[in-house]
């Protein structure tokens, strides 16, 4: 479902992904891990066609994003970390105005308003103006925005921040019930939420992916129990990396 193969992005001097190489298939929850500035953020931003590598290729549902960019973005639900939401608009108006935006039919959207609601839990919000809704809310309504044309990928760039732990609870039970059918690539930094719900993880830094496999796997390329948390696996490998860096 998603293919990245040899993948960098430059801004001028400054590589911000380098040279990365990875796969999500469907039915799959990875989580892509790194510190804050590591490189998640722009990855997901090429995957969704908002910014165009540097060299490598990116194919989502077989399309590939520099080409194929309009049939790219028909087949994902991107959940960007700064989602841009109409404000001012009350919330089921915003929703149905981005359904129709992605070419539902009256019918189809009626059905994708219904579903993405009950599946959000944002029935108590509707009426509301979007700006009238706390920082948690106003999240659950991206993640609608992401759902409603039901695509097969889902890119979401820290989709639990703002949650608070029943929310985050709830979100991780919304993932688990629409894994079967989609490739799943959630980002972030906190791995409590990483631990709970990947079936497999991605760890980046400075640009480079560090680590890519179930927990166990990367706690023994660490040199750690198999045991031990994503946390202590995550610390290894990164400080491996800076001390191999400054003995450059």
């Amino acid at each position: 479902m998603i293919s990245v193969d040899s993948v960098s992005k430059q801004y001028g001097a400054l590589t911000a992904v380098d040279n990365l190489t990875f796969q999500v298939e469907r039915g799959e929850i990875v989580g892509f891990v790194g510190p804050n500035g590591a490189g998640k953020s722009t990855m997901l931003k090429m995957l969704s066609t908002y910014l165009y590598p540097t060299s490598g290729h990116i194919l989502v549902d077989g399309r590939d994003v520099v080409r194929e960019s309009l049939e790219v973005r028909r087949r994902i639900g991107y959940l960007a970390g700064d989602t841009p939401l109409y404000r001012d608009m009350r919330v089921d108006k915003f929703l149905l105005f981005v359904g129709a935006s992605r070419g539902l039919g009256k019918r189809e959207l009626a059905d994708s308003f219904e579903r993405v609601v009950a599946l959000c839990d944002i029935e108590s919000v509707l009426l509301h103006r979007v700006h009238q809704c706390s920082t948690g809310f106003r999240q659950r309504i991206g993640l609608a925005t992401a759902l409603i044309h039901d695509p097969p990928v889902l890119l979401l760039d820290e989709p639990t921040h703002g949650f608070d732990p029943l929310q985050v609870i709830a979100f991780r039970e919304m993932l688990r019930r629409l894994r079967p059918n989609r490739a799943i690539l959630f980002s972030t930094h906190i791995v409590s939420d990483v631990e709970a719900i990947s079936d497999r993880v991605l760890i980046i830094h400075l640009g480079r992916l560090l680590g890519n496999g179930r927990i166990d796997e990367l706690a023994d390329a660490a040199g750690v129990g198999a045991s031990s948390s994503l946390e202590t696996v995550f610390a290894n490998l990164v400080r491996a990396a800076q001390d191999e860096r400054e003995r450059g």
